[in-house]
């Protein structure tokens, strides 16, 4: 490819990356929204955190996810570049899952919204205990 090849492809990568809009239900962004809200992704990926882990690991740092579920969530991370599967060959078999760098840069966004549910989990608490008597 020539310069102004590259140059027109990346200017029309813009173009299109400009008219994303979650909002609109045909974006292509509600892709990436609808991992990140999956009940187990935000667990994985901050139990990914500091460094690559085996499977037993990381569901014990999950906590109460089945092997099954965990299992397919990590396919499904996997599949969108999120996580990577390193599996040895040894014996007996070791597999270790680690943060990709695309993995890696969701975690200044999850830690915000870490700090703000923890931060507020009391006000939600208090407003289902609420609602829940009314």
């Amino acid at each position: 490819m020539t310069r102004a090849t590259l140059a027109a492809s990346a200017d029309a990568m813009r173009a299109d990356l400009s008219a994303l809009d979650v909002m609109s239900p045909d974006c292509p962004s509600r892709i990436v929204f609808g991992r990140i809200g999956e009940r187990w992704t935000m667990f994985v990926i901050l139990a990914l955190a500091d460094g690559p882990l085996r499977f037993t690991a990381l569901k014990h740092r999950v906590g109460v996810v089945t092997a099954k579920v965990l299992t397919e969530t990590l396919r499904a991370l996997e599949t969108d570049g999120l996580v990577s599967r390193q599996a040895y060959a040894e014996s007996p078999p070791r597999v270790e899952y680690a943060l990709t760098a695309l993995g890696e840069s969701l975690l200044e966004p999850i830690a915000t919204m870490r700090a703000w549910a923890e931060l507020h989990v009391p006000a939600v608490i208090a407003s289902r205990e609420a609602a829940a008597s009314a």
